[in-house]
Formats: C-alpha cells, structure tokens, sequence
C-alpha cells in the first residue's frame, strides 16, 4: 500500500458521525484504501459479489436486522458496504438506522458507478451524509523521475504538492513522462508489472465496462455502444462532434449524448466547458470529453497501452494528459473550473483556469525548447482579459522552468 493525497481528508471524515458515500471508477483504490483506515470493521459486504448481491436486493431491510444485533461499545460499530449502487435500496435501510440513532453505526458507501442511483432517484442520504471522490494518482502521489534534476519550486498554474500521511505510507515509485503516457496513472493497474499493463487495461474495458452496463441494463445495443466507446476514445480531448459519431456509431444523436452521460456516471469520462469569460465572436461552444486515465483511453480506443502507441501520437496524449491531472486537483479541491477556449478560425488556448477570481491560460506543448512564438495565443488572451489574467503557463518538456515574458513561464511538466 502506497501513499493517497486523501488520507488525512478521509480520516478526519471518517471520524464524523455522518454517512460517508465514497464514489470512484474501479482500480482508483477505494477499497484499499478504506482497509488501511478501517482494518476492522464489523461488518463488510461486497456487492460485487452475485450471492450478496441477490440476497440483498430481495431484502435490503436485512441489513436493519443485522446491525441492530451489533452490541453497543465504547465506539460505534463501523459498516463497509463495497459498490452499493448494486443495491439500490440499501440506502434505504441505512437511512433507517441512522435516522434512529445517530450515533450508534458508522456507514461507509463505497459505489463505481451512479448511473443507476440517478435513474432510479435513489435516496443519496441529504443532509445525513458526506461524499467523497477518488480518482487515478497525481503528481503528488506518484512522483516525477525528471523532477530531481530541479530543486527549486517555481510558480505553477495549479500548486500541488505531496502532503504528509498519517498512516505513514510511501508515495509511489518515481516515474518518467512516457510511463505515463502509455499506461496512465490507475493504482490497480500501475502497481503490476509492466507486461501484464496492457491486458488488465483491455480487461478493464471489455469485462468491467460490459459487466457493468449489461448488470444494469443501461445500453440495450451493445455493439453499438461498443462501436461508440471506441470512437469516443480515439476522440478523447478533442471537440465532441456528435453527429459524427453518430453517424459513424450507428446510433442517434440524443442516444450519442446518452452515452457520453453514462461514461460520465461511471466515472471515466469528464467534460472540460468552453470559457464563457470572452468577448470574442465566433468561438467554439461545444465541450471537450475526456477519458480520465489514459490507459484506460488506449484500451477503449482499440490501441495496444505502450510506449510506442503514447508516442505515436505524443502531442496530443501529452495534451490530454495535463488536462487529466488539472481536473483531478480541481476535483480534489472543489474550488475552480477547468474550460478551453478555441474560435471557429483556429485561434485556441488548450486550458484556462478559474480560480478565486484569477483567470490563468495554459498552452500545452510538446516541444523541449519552448519560444515565445508559442505564447501567441497566450498573449492575446492575457490582453483582452486584463487585471483577470497577470500570467499563463507552456507546460511543456523543457528541462528547467524558463521565463519567456514578463506574463509568460514554460514549465516542465514535472513543475506542473
């Protein structure tokens, strides 16, 4: 077990006497994580598992039963519950025994997946509970190989650094920018062997994501659904094009914007919104999707996770990749909006974000000797923005952080 930048966060909660509901795509390391704050708790069902499954949709009410037999002790009984999407009315029950008594259980929800609360309308506890999020390792989790050749701190767009945990775990291992790229930051998936990376991350498209939508009943066409998880893969980062993909699916176009809905109750796709914060004309006012592991991108996309298919299209994955970890500290956070901006003539800034009223432009470039030519859009847009905007960033694979302009830095991308 290895260091999660949510530790202390889920410690302090863990310690309320609140319902905590714990969401995130499988292999995020939900359940590990839970087993090193709560080794022993007094009751742990798994719902991914068909008998516990079947015997609780039937009688959700046995868990009121089961619970009332606990005996009271100096602290209360704690009650894992291990993707309780799967049963639906178990929020029920838990509601039941907590409003009893507020203070006698403590229970933990863990789910991966909220596409079937949310159709159902089911009782996500208001008011009684806590929610939280687990996503694929950051930087601060899993370290930069490249990063100790600087050792000093320079500004960053969105500062994020490793905190200390209170279970005393280690981070992860340090590792390269092409790790990455080729076979993305999923703990389930990074902690094996490289060789084995690539079948588990195209099991975890074809077995998970089938399990899951089939169990559900949420696609009634499964091919062609699979035809468009394929295609929104190979789309990743880029404009969503509906009629496109519908028309190359098969499918409608509502069913299209279905399905991205779906990816996103999932929890392994994200929208990144145009900025709405301009004055220009002709700008693009369709989202951006993304998948949120790069892997796991790979693998739906048909490609073969590798290094070899990370750099075959380096630009673009590099890109995809700083947008994933920008999100994933802004989800962190819960303060701040990630938004793109790009016109109908192909002036774009890749990333800007909005944060206490500070409005910071990013442009991602591969290159390993950034010039001022590509702060172009950067420029134009600190401008036309004003006081909103001092400064903005090329994240980029230069080796040390370098000022291009008194409003413009490169960064490696390690200094992200």
């Amino acid at each position: 077990m290895f260091q999660r930048w949510t530790e202390a966060e889920w410690q302090q909660k863990l310690a309320t006497p609140f319902v905590q509901i714990v969401f995130g795509a499988r292999q995020t390391g939900k359940s590990t994580l839970l087993k090193e704050l709560l080794p022993n708790p007094a009751l742990r069902l798994d719902f991914s598992d068909p008998g516990q499954r079947s015997s609780f949709l039937s009688a959700p009410e046995q868990l009121i039963g089961i619970c009332k037999a606990m005996p009271m002790g100096a602290t209360p009984p704690v009650i894992v519950i291990d993707e309780a999407q799967n049963v639906p009315g178990i929020f029920d029950a838990v509601q039941h025994l907590y409003d009893g008594d507020k203070t006698r259980w403590r229970f933990v929800l863990c789910g991966s997946s909220a596409r079937k609360l949310r159709v159902l309308g089911t009782n996500l506890l208001p008011g009684r509970c806590m929610v939280s999020h687990l996503y694929p390792l950051t930087t601060a989790e899993r370290p930069c190989l490249e990063s100790e050749a600087v050792h000093f701190t320079p500004a960053s767009p969105l500062p994020w650094a490793a905190i200390s945990s209170p279970l005393n775990l280690p981070l992860w291992p340090a590792v390269d920018l092409i790790t990455r790229l080729a076979w993305g930051d999923l703990p389930g998936i990074v902690s094996v062997e490289e060789n084995l990376r690539s079948e588990l991350l195209r099991a975890y498209c074809l077995v998970y994501l089938a399990e899951e939508l089939r169990r559900e009943a949420l696609v009634k066409n499964w091919a062609a659904f699979s035809r468009f998880l394929k295609l929104a893969a190979l789309e990743s980062g880029r404009v969503v094009n509906y009629s496109n993909i519908a028309q190359q699916a098969g499918v409608s176009h509502p069913t299209v914007k279905s399905h991205y809905e779906l990816l996103e109750d999932m929890f392994v796709g994200f929208r990144v919104p145009p900025f709405s914060g301009s004055t220009r004309k002709g700008l693009l006012s369709t989202p951006r999707f993304y998948f949120f592991d790069l892997g796991v991108r790979h693998a739906a996309a048909g490609l073969n996770p590798s290094r070899d298919t990370a750099l075959a299209d380096a630009g673009s994955v590099f890109e995809q990749w700083v947008g994933i970890e920008l999100w994933k500290r802004l989800q962190y956070q819960q303060d701040g909006q990630l938004s793109y901006l790009r016109t109908k003539d192909g002036a774009e800034v890749d990333y800007i974000i909005e944060k206490g009223g500070v409005v910071t432009p990013i442009e991602v470039k591969w290159t390993e000797r950034p010039t001022l030519s590509d702060a172009r859009h950067l420029l134009i847009f600190l401008k036309e923005q004003g006081s909103r905007a001092p400064h903005g960033y090329i994240i980029c694979r230069c080796a040390y952080p370098m000022q291009l302009h008194p409003q413009i830095t490169a960064l490696p991308w390690f200094c992200l």
